[in-house]
């Protein structure tokens, strides 16, 4: 299912109103924006299209192998999955899947060797000061797959978990040019119902259901049920 709503702010509070995140308990795929890990009933899964990205930097702009490497790793993964996943298994086994992790592990290493944690900010007369240290892109995305890594690899252990975000991110790709390309929207009356006519259309597209019969339907007075699936 797709569903769309308007809220005046971005964030945690926008998620919590929206009424979906708070006691959703499937798998969340997303980004690793700081406001998802609020929400603690489901599990998280981060995309792996982000990492790919900037590992692509990183590959490219800074010549550091360790990230093409890494990148190539992703995508054998992403294929080692499918076969099986199409034959009806639901996992991989288990010494394929431990082959992955120690050699995912041994590049994240070489990347960390490559790009060490900066020393802590100085003060006056070499005092300490307090705060985070400010540390690069590069770092941040490798502390982020270390951190993280059984919710950067959870597509491994679980196959119904995608390797990416790309649906929602397909899904959301209307809705950000209507808001900033088409005009934006007149009034909260006008956003909500192209919120909920979206919505509509887009989960009978995924449903395989004619769009044309749920909008005939819904200006006749006699809206259809929509399919819910686990």
């Amino acid at each position: 299912m797709t569903y769309y709503t308007r809220y005046a702010a971005r964030g945690a509070t926008a998620l919590e109103a929206i009424g979906i995140p708070p006691g959703y308990r499937g798998v969340s795929v997303h980004a690793g924006w700081t406001s998802y890990r609020h929400f603690h009933t489901a599990r998280h899964a981060l995309c792996n299209a982000h990492h790919l990205r900037e590992l692509t930097i990183v590959e490219e702009e800074l010549q550091q192998d360790w990230a093409g490497h890494l990148k190539a790793l992703l995508r054998h993964m992403r294929t080692a999955v499918e076969h099986p996943r199409s034959a009806g298994a639901t996992r991989l086994e288990r010494t394929v899947r431990d082959d992955f992790i120690a050699r995912y592990e041994a590049l994240l290493g070489h990347g960390l060797a490559q790009n060490p944690q900066p020393p802590p900010p100085g003060g006056p007369e070499g005092k300490r000061r307090r705060g985070r240290r400010k540390q690069s892109p590069v770092r941040n995305l490798l502390d982020r797959l270390w951190t993280y890594e059984h919710e950067v690899l959870l597509f491994l252990d679980d196959f119904a978990v995608p390797f990416d975000n790309n649906q929602a991110e397909r899904d959301l790709r209307m809705v950000k040019m209507q808001q900033k390309v088409s005009g934006t929207f007149c009034s909260d009356a006008g956003a909500e119902a192209f919120c909920r006519i979206r919505s509509v259309c887009s989960t009978w597209r995924k449903q395989g259901r004619s769009v044309l019969a749920a909008l005939t339907h819904a200006f006749a007075g006699h809206p259809l049920s929509l399919h819910i699936r686990s």
